[in-house]
């Protein structure tokens, strides 16, 4: 391949954390983002199994583990907040609902963007709007600037994916909801959680969450509830705030208090659950990683281990084909398809399980939650949280030159904003 540069589209974790991969390969990597900057904060994700083994080859461990977040375990709560089940962090070998190591999405995402800033070009605040592929070449006009041709174009974009919209086809033939829709936000509140991930149901699939952030009196909060597809405007973000503020207007517990911290929260994010499904994750010189290839939704924990393991495989095998993207891609589906057809399965009961309906459902919940740990309700949620690891990563020969040493920071410091800065 003469032309051996890629375009990614998507800076998460799925797109810095395969042009890391691209450039240990020898590909000069451009990637695109539609938010103005590596956009911060954001809710806690997991590392473990097979995702965590590819932030140790990168060499990033030992800094993801000082930017973890210090978490108890999960724990449920009444309408009074007395505990009613609760499954700590170090159950299941670390590798539970609540894993060992639980990292913000935006502090994960900062480790990838400062391990691939200085050789990878980044263009923020843009976006894709056109893809045309001949032989030789994929040409990609951008919303602001001018079009550009690129050998391969990847997309990391999430579930609602412009790459797989553009070069697959709409959204409503790969995306599958599962009924299910969640808004998250941070709030600042001294609101006492004892470093616990607390979570209350209540009648009507409706779903309360707090969890503790990394900074003091940070706390990440949640709504969620079941129901059939709604239409909304994704960027009514007033909309949507009270349209949660009406449907969780009678329930207890910390209710109202979230209700009236997520009015002032500068991070709010809403949107349904769905599985994203695919029979092929490339169309010519055109690829999808990570959630835009194969969302498994965040009720299985495993988006990050896919977005990650996803990413090393997909540049190893372009690597390993000299930049042969169709063997390249063959052998990506090859590798990744078992892996993400297991992660993709919901764990017992699935959206039911996460939101019972009614106050019988939640009981039995909680009765379930609270035999986790014992036969035979162990034995069924070990084999879940063991999908993580359920993949024989390859040795592509792309060695990292990171040194893992833990971040200098005081714990509590966010990076600098200056250390964030687009390049190229």
């Amino acid at each position: 391949m003469t032309n051996n540069e890629i375009l990614i589209c998507g800076a998460g974790i799925a797109g810095p954390a395969l042009a890391y991969w691209l450039r240990k390969g020898g590909f000069a990597v451009t990637i695109v983002e539609r938010a103005p900057a590596p956009r911060p904060g954001g809710q806690t994700v997991d590392l473990r199994g097979a995702g965590r083994t590819v932030i140790e080859r990168m060499g990033l461990m030992g800094r993801a583990r000082a930017e973890s977040v210090d978490q108890r375990g999960l724990a449920l709560v009444d309408t009074t907040g007395r505990t009613t089940a609760r499954l700590p962090a170090d159950s299941f070998g670390g590798e539970g609902i609540v894993s060992e190591i639980e990292i913000l999405r935006g502090d994960l995402a900062a480790l990838l963007y400062e391990a691939t800033s200085p050789d990878t070009e980044y263009l923020f605040d843009d976006t894709i709007t056109e893809i045309v592929q001949d032989a030789d070449a994929v040409t990609v006009t951008f919303e602001k600037a001018a079009p550009r041709r690129f050998a391969l174009v990847v997309g990391a974009d999430g579930p609602h994916s412009v790459v797989r919209a553009l070069a697959f086809g709409p959204e409503r033939d790969f995306v599958h909801p599962i009924d299910l829709y969640t808004a998250w936000f941070t709030a600042f509140d001294d609101l006492d959680l004892d470093g616990w991930y607390l979570m209350h149901n209540a009648p009507g699939g409706l779903v309360v969450s707090a969890r503790p952030g990394r900074l003091p009196r940070e706390i990440k909060a949640g709504f969620s509830f079941r129901s059939p597809p709604l239409a909304y405007d994704r960027r009514d973000v007033a909309a949507q705030q009270e349209f949660i503020a009406r449907r969780f207007a009678d329930v207890g517990w910390q209710t109202p208090r979230l209700l009236r911290a997520m009015h002032t929260a500068s991070d709010f994010f809403f949107d349904s659950m769905g599985q994203v499904r695919l029979d092929s994750w490339s169309r010519g010189r055109v690829a999808l990683l990570g959630d835009a290839g194969y969302c498994a939704t965040p009720l299985t924990g495993l988006g990050t281990s896919l977005a990650l393991v996803g990413a090393y495989v997909l540049a190893g095998e372009l690597a390993a084909a000299k930049g042969d993207h169709g063997v390249a891609f063959r052998r990506y589906d090859t590798v990744m398809r078992p892996y993400v057809n297991q992660a993709q399965q919901l764990p017992p009961g699935g959206a039911s399980g996460y939101a019972p309906s009614g106050r019988l459902g939640i009981r039995l919940r909680d009765l379930s939650m609270r035999s986790m740990t014992r036969w035979p309700m162990r034995n069924l949620l070990a084999a879940q949280f063991a999908k993580a690891g359920d993949i024989a990563l390859p040795e592509y020969g792309l060695a990292a030159d990171i040194r893992d040493r833990p971040q200098s920071r005081p714990r509590g410091e966010r990076m600098p904003a200056t250390s964030m800065r687009p390049i190229g």
